[in-house]
């Protein structure tokens, strides 16, 4: 799948059994997908994010993703910036933690 690539885990509790293969989703230029800090918790759904772009945007968490993640300050996140008014964006996805220290290793972040 295009703007994924694998990272393998391995199991806590299992030691030296198998890898975990597990996708990272990496933001699509094309789609103007972008890389963003979580910045301040704001309500109703609303972060204010600090974007790798270095604009600081007004984010809207999708309908998609609202009730199954939950977003915290500090978080990375992937967003899409609005055509028409550019200090707003909507957040589309949040990394856990070892998908951020897999972006560190491979240079993305």
């Amino acid at each position: 799948m295009k703007g994924d690539d694998v990272l393998t885990i391995r199991k806590p509790d299992s030691g030296t059994g198998p890898e975990e293969i597990v996708r990272v989703r990496v933001p699509l230029k094309r789609n103007r997908e972008i890389f963003a800090f979580a910045e301040l918790m704001m309500g109703a759904n609303h972060i204010r994010v600090r974007c790798f772009d270095g604009v600081s945007r007004m984010g809207r968490i999708k309908g998609k993703i609202k009730k199954k993640v939950w977003i915290r300050e500090g978080d990375i996140l992937i967003i899409v910036p609005w055509s028409f008014q550019d200090d707003k964006c909507d957040i589309i996805y949040r990394y856990t933690g070892p998908q951020v220290e897999w972006l560190r290793r491979n240079g993305y972040l």
